[in-house]
């Protein structure tokens, strides 16, 4: 067996990008999170939040490295690979994705999305 958590659709208002007026405006983002967890496998009998990884507390870990500003989005789905795993050492692989919504290069694009597996 194998223990997923997913957190789909986190829509959070930044101010990431290469254009100044992006740190100054802002954009809406999305990110999305699938994240293997093992130990969560624990939480399937024992109905205890502390045998899982807390998706309250996965939120607020991303919305707090989505505050601080950076370039590229890459940099951020780092920033919250980083953090994730700082706090559940225990996370044995995953996939983030971080959507710009409305970037703006061109009116057509919908969005720009990166997506980090590890």
């Amino acid at each position: 067996m194998k223990a997923t958590i997913v957190i789909d659709g986190l829509r959070i208002r930044a101010r990431h990008g290469v254009l100044p007026q992006e740190r100054v405006v802002g954009n809406e983002f999305e990110v999305s999170l699938s994240l293997v967890y093992p130990p969560a496998l624990e939480a399937t009998v024992s109905d205890c939040v502390d045998d899982t990884l807390n998706y309250a507390k996965a939120v607020e870990i991303v919305r707090r490295v989505m505050a601080e500003p950076s370039g590229l989005i890459e940099h951020v789905a780092g920033r919250i690979h980083k953090a994730l795993t700082d706090e559940y050492p225990k996370i044995a692989s995953g996939r983030i994705v971080v959507s710009k919504l409305a970037p703006p290069v061109s009116a057509e694009l919908k969005a720009a999305r990166f997506i980090l597996d590890f």
